[in-house]
């Protein structure tokens, strides 16, 4: 209940406040009776999207964490220290670069690509190397990603400034998408979530309580990968929101998935659209700077502890 109100009073604050402050009751009034006043125009067409797309994007990440960090029992897990996240956005970039139209597919396909590389690494460096494997991963992707700046051309403001992550151009399109990877984030996770619990206890044990151990991994893998490359294909790489929020939530509700995915996924909205809120503010900075300043230090605190 008591996240549910932050993420209202958060929503209140973020759709009424922007390059200039509109009055809660004019918000309302505009909202509900319309017209074509310039406020209606900006409430409609700007804040409100953005607000949308901020708080279920926050909310998919931070699910997608929920999902990775069960799955693979590690609570490092997440699609940034992955190599999702990045995989996605050079898929995108790519698709950028070559005329606009196929960044989804291309982020989608970038996405599930970073997904085996990860995967293949960490087999071949044993079970322990996941993180590892994802710094790898990340290194790579990387450096396709510089190597597609260095030939952009005149579209190289354009990547850079989509790879660091913003909400300042979002769509009610981008609404749509956002809305369709929260419910592939969300909706398979939750229903597999005595799955989750089970498999959290070790695959043997996971096995004998009847759990189809390899299909439910890899769905879920398959799942979150898609969700996470449905919002980096909108939005940029937006990092360490799927690793930090699992954490609270675990810290406030215990271990069991389908409490941790309910507040992940609010506490989650809300720190995205603080993010967002915060880099406006700042000058309309990439939101991906915010939440990479405040999840660093805490993903340092995570591997210091596990």
């Amino acid at each position: 209940m008591f996240p549910a109100l932050i993420l209202i009073a958060i929503s209140i604050w973020r759709i009424a406040s922007g390059e200039w402050d509109i009055p809660l009751l004019d918000v309302i009034r505009f909202l509900v009776l319309g017209g074509n006043s310039p406020e209606v125009v900006v409430l409609r067409l700007v804040r409100l999207p953005r607000l949308l797309c901020s708080l279920l994007a926050g909310g998919t990440l931070s699910v997608s964490g929920v999902v990775l960090q069960g799955v693979l029992a590690n609570p490092l897990a997440e699609p940034y220290t992955l190599g999702i996240a990045s995989g996605a956005a050079f898929g995108a970039a790519f698709g950028i670069l070559f005329g606009g139209v196929m960044v989804m597919p291309c982020a989608f396909i970038g996405a599930l690509c970073a997904l085996i590389l990860t995967g293949i690494i960490s087999r071949h460096g044993g079970g322990g190397k996941l993180i590892l494997a994802g710094v790898i991963s990340n290194a790579i992707l990387s450096a396709g990603a510089t190597f597609l700046k260095a030939v952009a051309g005149e579209k190289l403001g354009a990547v850079v400034l989509w790879l660091m992550g913003s909400f300042a151009g979002a769509s009610w399109p981008d609404v749509l998408r956002v809305i369709a990877g929260a419910v592939i984030a969300f909706v398979p996770a939750y229903v597999a979530g005595n799955n989750l619990d089970a498999m959290s206890l070790g695959r043997d044990r996971a096995s004998v309580l009847g759990v189809n151990e390899p299909l439910t991994r890899w769905t879920l893998l398959v799942c979150a990968s898609i969700s996470a490359a449905l919002c980096v294909s909108s939005f940029g790489v937006v990092g360490f929101v799927g690793l930090v929020v699992p954490h609270i939530s675990r810290g406030l509700k215990g271990a069991g998935h389908r409490r941790v995915m309910l507040h992940s996924f609010m506490i989650g909205a809300c720190m995205m659209c603080v993010a967002d809120g915060v880099a406006q503010r700042l000058g309309e900075i990439p939101a991906g700077v915010i939440t990479a300043l405040a999840g660093g230090p805490f993903f340092c605190w995570v591997l210091a502890r596990k």
